[in-house]
């Protein structure tokens, strides 16, 4: 595959940078939220976050790939991946609306009729709406067409019961997509639907999950009672798994390669520590930071083939190593930024104001501890690349 990028490509990625640049440098608009909101960092300035989503959504870098009939703006895969390159060498803040724009978003445009695409995706595309994802319950994770939070039809609404977990921004949120049981009759992977839910209503309780990181990015989720429409629906009753599927497929597009900026930018100051306490000098730990510089750029060029593959409307089998091979590669970088702060990764932050303010390292250790379980976990991407992509037998089934 070709890695040069054209002279069209250079002028989008000077248009991206000066964007980036003229509001997130040091006495910029928005310098006070740069670098923030990362891992383990989400509950930080959100409300400025928040803004920031809208200053995005002014300027139309929200919903890149889109169509322009949507409101989008066409961009190739290469566009993308150059803008969210862009973004993490400015230290763009994490994304109030990731979940907007990465999952929901995507599944509006591909599978929402047209009703759909016109209530729901101008609230994307200006950043004023926050979504949460409403999949994961307790005894659904990993297993997620085991789900049983159920939905009965009363008229034109679907009235809603039962449990969801591991919500991210279900607190902030205003809409949820939620995978309900609407057919209990049908196979488990059919009789569910994709529905669209208010979060703002009666029936509705938020409970924080507090993390090791003393903070609380998720929350468990429970419906008691509520109520969304029947039209929205996205693919109608009953066929919802189908939908979900897609949703997740699209959480493995371009923002990966911005992700893995994100990655260096750590590993950048874990280096940097290492060289200014001497911990570089010992040569096991010399090693370990050759190794991590060169497992990121491994994961780069692994990306950019997949992608490539993906842009020309194919599968590769590598592009299923993705998840297990990023999650295990943060999750040691985690382990390798406490180990070169020494003994000071057994302390709080000295220098912060509040009682539980852990340092940067340690937030990143802690956080990556998750990597390697949500959004699927390591046991159960195996099994999914020896079954899908190498065509081994499928794993025996406990009764």
């Amino acid at each position: 595959m070709d890695l040069r990028f054209s002279a069209e490509h250079e002028a989008f990625r000077a248009e991206a940078r000066a964007f980036l640049d003229d509001r997130l440098r040091d006495g910029a608009p928005y310098e006070k939220v740069r670098g923030r909101g990362g891992p383990g960092d989400e509950h930080v300035l959100f409300e400025e976050r928040w803004e920031w989503e809208q200053e995005l959504g002014r300027h139309g870098w929200i919903g890149l790939d889109w169509p322009r009939a949507m409101g989008g703006r066409g961009a190739t895969l290469l566009e993308q991946v150059i803008f969210y390159e862009e973004y993490a060498r400015a230290g763009g803040p994490g994304r109030v609306g990731i979940v907007n724009e990465g999952l929901i978003g995507p599944t509006l445009v591909h599978f929402g009729d047209a009703a759909q695409q016109e209530r729901f995706l101008p609230g994307i595309l200006a950043g004023t709406e926050i979504w949460c994802q409403g999949y994961s319950e307790p005894n659904a994770g990993s297993d997620l067409a085991n789900l049983a939070t159920r939905a009965v039809r009363d008229g034109d609404e679907w009235v809603i019961s039962g449990q969801k977990v591991w919500t991210s921004l279900a607190h902030w949120a205003q809409w949820c997509f939620v995978l309900c049981r609407t057919d209990p009759d049908l196979p488990r992977h059919k009789g569910i639907s994709y529905v669209l839910c208010p979060m703002n209503q009666p029936g509705i309780e938020i409970r924080p999950i507090v993390q090791l990181t003393g903070t609380s990015e998720f929350n468990e989720v429970f419906f008691d009672g509520a109520r969304a429409r029947i039209a929205d629906t996205i693919g109608g009753p009953n066929n919802g798994w189908k939908v979900a599927m897609g949703t997740l497929a699209f959480e493995r597009g371009a923002s990966t390669l911005g992700q893995q900026l994100g990655f260096e930018h750590e590993l950048d100051a874990i280096t940097a520590h290492a060289r200014r306490t001497g911990a570089a000098n010992d040569p096991a730990m010399r090693q370990r930071l050759a190794e991590a510089w060169i497992g990121i750029r491994v994961m780069r060029y692994h990306a950019l083939r997949s992608l490539s593959v993906l842009e020309h409307g194919g599968i590769s089998r590598e592009s299923a190593i993705h998840k297990l091979l990023w999650a295990s590669f943060h999750r040691r970088l985690g382990v390798l930024a406490v180990d070169v702060l020494g003994a000071d990764a057994m302390t709080l932050d000295p220098t912060a104001d509040g009682p539980y303010e852990l340092r940067d390292f340690q937030r990143w250790f802690l956080w990556s501890r998750a990597d390697t379980i949500y959004g699927g976990s390591n046991q159960v991407q195996r099994n999914v690349i020896g079954e899908r992509a190498l065509g081994l037998p499928a794993e025996p089934k406990v009764v």
